[in-house]
């Protein structure tokens, strides 16, 4: 639950990519600051009055109500990967979830948080598109994008393959909120009856299973599923 003057908003679905950004949170013992709002996906369908927050009508949609711009409006961000590192740099540069720009491997963590959307969730979009919000409308689209998504992770099967817990540095970062959203997302995303995570490769598996045991990421799904309840369908106040 957020606090009676919370520092942030997040604007969520469930199980949604904005849920790197809850996660992140849980793990920096944040989300007691953070006011989150868990609405029915896709919510610029199911609540058109959410464009008037988010001309893109996408989650995350999230407000630093700490920090405002010129007109006195908290800053915003929308990007599920950006979120993260932004929460970690500005607000718990000492956390071990970050990088810092002169160790080895920057470079590498870098690339994962970008890698993990441009990368590894975009092509899922297409699949998650087309079975559940189109389905039957673009069958080959489907199969098309599950075997280039599945492809895509030969980076990351091959990073993996030495036996490694983490990404990068050694420690659990952002790099891994970020990648492992993306290969959970394919254990809810079916092609022809079979989750797209029936074919990763058994250390991806080991992998993900680790991440999602741990505290954070339970926490994180208990705060989505209590906001989910009490959300309220008149979203005027809040708009």
């Amino acid at each position: 639950m957020a606090s009676a003057a919370p520092m942030f908003r997040l604007w969520h679905c469930l199980n949604a990519r904005s849920f790197r950004c809850l996660w992140t949170l849980t793990e920096l013992g944040m989300e007691q600051d953070c006011e989150v709002i868990t609405m029915p996906f896709p919510p610029r369908v199911a609540y058109r009055d959410y464009l008037k927050k988010n001309v893109l009508g996408t989650i995350p949609y999230f407000e630093d109500l700490t920090s405002v711009d010129g007109s006195g409006q908290p800053k915003t961000m929308t990007e599920s990967c950006a979120i993260p590192l932004y929460l970690v740099n500005k607000y718990r540069p000492e956390s071990t979830l970050g990088v810092g720009t002169d160790h080895p491997e920057y470079s590498d963590f870098l690339n994962w948080i970008g890698h993990a959307d441009a990368t590894l969730t975009f092509p899922q979009t297409l699949v998650l598109r087309y079975t559940l919000q189109e389905p039957g409308t673009a069958d080959k689209v489907v199969r098309d994008y599950a075997k280039w998504y599945l492809a895509r992770l030969r980076l990351l099967n091959n990073t993996l393959a030495d036996g490694r817990d983490y990404l990068v540095a050694n420690r659990f970062t952002v790099a891994d909120i970020c990648v492992a959203y993306a290969l959970y997302l394919g254990t809810t995303l079916y092609v022809d009856g079979q989750a797209l995570s029936d074919s990763y490769k058994p250390h991806t598996t080991e992998y993900l299973a680790k991440i999602m045991a741990r505290p954070g990421w339970n926490r994180a799904d208990e705060v989505q599923k209590r906001s989910a309840q009490s959300f309220d369908a008149d979203m005027g106040a809040k708009l």
